[in-house]
């Protein structure tokens, strides 16, 4: 009776649509024209980024992100612990743009959108018009293009990637041309350089390309040598660098993620696919109630799948299969955030595959549906969110940016030189390069992360910082052992305290040592205890005048 009823609004709206339907309509006249998909985009983009300023004014960035700018300070082919891409993209964002907050977080909602239209390249092979917006609306019910996003970092990368390397794939496939052969190749590999997770997407591109009934007129041209040989090139000078430096991402990832029984195994290979499943649960019931009786056709459609489709049909199979077996084959966990940045191709299948167009009823709705869950996002959650993180449940974000600030304070006042180099908590120590005016570089090699290496003595002749939270037993001695072996330090206990619309919240606790360079040290001392908001903060963890 539901799905009847649906039915027959649908069929009245379609002749006598409701005034206020009729600019969402106006907007789906104008996708063929070539301007109501960017400003869909655009919108979204820009409605989430004002989402993460008004949640975040009282927390600074993600460590995952603060790592990300870290790692790309310098441009290098390699890192021990990530492939090199994240970190070029935020190496090259910051020769145009500031190092702040919303910077970053401007990074982190553009390469959502390029994700989007980048979608949106390969939708548009298939569907016109309504069945674009179709798409991009059901993707924006997903929490990977908002809130997975704000994260850039390995994962996030891929949100743009996988999706261009996609749409290069299926030209070269189609046409057997040169050169989206190579933009193919080219793109694969720069999805590896991302996260070497990518690898399922290049082995997802080979198994779609011999499942497909046209394998013989592909694998008989020179596309797919000329896109091996293409990402092999791209790849070179990161595959020497692994050869050179003992492979250390690799080591890395095994000793995170590796070393799971097969038992375990299994289970985190189930909890991957049901971790899919309950991510594209709310995008799956709108399409099904949109919908209605029609999903009985859903055989007949897939049967009736267009060769395009049918290539993107197994490049989806793969991206879910494969790492699922090699959960289990492997012995690894494999949470399903990895998978994220691949859920436009189900997406793509579900709207382009149909033989049927939804009414324009249902997708003004899903415009409705989009639009409202941000504007409830940016005027009911984000300053909740706010007011929560800074006066009543405070984490790590909500001290970053202070703590630095008054690390470099206590610096300067036992040295007259910029602080060189910043260790101890992750978090912090990123923080610290980021935030800090010395931007001190970041002295804790990747693959000590989790034992906690002692500081070359060399380092310490140069100067170097560490900080810690205080209640953070393991950092703390660390830190023990470092003294032990430096005689020369000056240590501080302090407290920051963040404010927000003139509300001092709860304060955090911190301890730090600092060890000026060489020829610019004083008798050693032990520094009193002392309670401190930093006095180089931003105006909004400041109490009002």
């Amino acid at each position: 009776m539901l799905l009847d009823y649906f039915a027959a609004m649908a069929a009245r709206s379609a002749v006598a649509p409701a005034r206020w339907r009729r600019p969402f309509l106006k907007w789906l006249d104008g996708i063929e024209q070539g301007w109501a998909i960017p400003l869909l985009i655009v919108a979204f983009a820009a409605a989430w980024l004002v989402f993460l300023t008004i949640a975040y004014l009282s927390g600074d960035l993600h460590a995952d992100a603060l790592e990300t700018w870290t790692i790309g300070r310098e441009f290098a082919w390699g890192n021990a612990k990530h492939p090199p891409l994240m970190g070029w993209a935020a190496w090259g964002w910051t020769l145009v743009f500031p190092l702040n907050d919303w910077s970053f977080q401007l990074l982190s909602m553009t390469n959502a959108a390029v994700a989007l239209w980048a979608v949106d390249l390969i939708v548009r092979r298939f569907v016109r018009g309504d069945g674009r917006a179709g798409v991009l609306l059901l993707l924006m019910l997903l929490p990977a293009y908002q809130f997975h996003a704000q994260r850039f970092n390995a994962n996030t990368v891929l949100l743009a990637v996988w999706p261009l390397a996609t749409y290069c794939f299926l030209r070269s496939y189609e046409s057997r041309a040169i050169g989206w052969a190579i933009a193919a190749g080219v793109f694969g590999a720069l999805a590896m350089l991302g996260k070497y997770y990518s690898v399922f997407l290049t082995g997802s591109f080979l198994l779609a390309a011999i499942a497909h009934p046209q394998r013989a007129l592909y694998f008989s041209s020179w596309a797919p040598w000329a896109s091996a040989l293409a990402g092999l090139i791209v790849l070179g000078p990161h595959i020497h660098w692994l050869a050179t430096s003992g492979a250390a991402p690799f080591a890395y990832a095994m000793q995170v993620h590796g070393g799971v029984p097969f038992g375990p195994s299994f289970l985190e290979a189930g909890a991957f696919l049901l971790g899919i499943a309950a991510t594209v649960a709310l995008p799956a019931f709108v399409w099904m109630l949109s919908a209605g009786r029609r999903l009985s056709l859903f055989g007949a459609d897939f049967r009736a799948m267009n060769p395009g489709l049918q290539l993107l049909f197994w490049i989806f199979v793969g991206t879910v299969a494969l790492p699922t077996l090699v959960a289990i084959v492997v012995g690894t966990d494999m949470p399903s955030l990895w998978a994220l940045q691949g859920l436009f191709l189900l997406a793509i299948l579900v709207v382009c595959g149909a033989s049927y167009t939804l009414e324009r009823l249902y997708v003004v709705n899903l415009v409705v549906m989009v639009g409202a869950i941000a504007a409830v996002a940016i005027i009911v959650a984000a300053p909740i969110h706010a007011y929560y993180r800074n006066n009543i449940n405070p984490n790590e974000r909500s001290y970053y940016r202070l703590a630095a600030f008054e690390l470099t304070k206590r610096w300067r006042a036992i040295s007259d030189k910029p602080m060189p180099a910043i260790s101890g908590d992750d978090g912090l120590a990123f923080a610290t390069a980021f935030y800090s005016p010395d931007h001190p570089v970041y002295r804790r090699p990747f693959q000590y992360q989790y034992t906690w290496g002692m500081p070359r003595v060399t380092t310490l002749e140069k100067g170097w910082a560490a900080m810690c939270f205080a209640d953070d037993q393991a950092c703390r001695g660390w830190m023990d052992k470092v003294v032990a072996i430096a005689p020369e330090f000056t240590r501080v206990d302090f407290e920051v305290i963040p404010y927000l619309w003139g509300r001092a919240g709860p304060p955090g606790r911190l301890i730090a040592l600092m060890m000026p360079p060489q020829d610019d040290r004083p008798v050693a001392t032990q520094a009193p205890s002392t309670a401190a908001s930093a006095d180089f903060s931003s105006s909004h963890r400041q109490p009002a005048p």
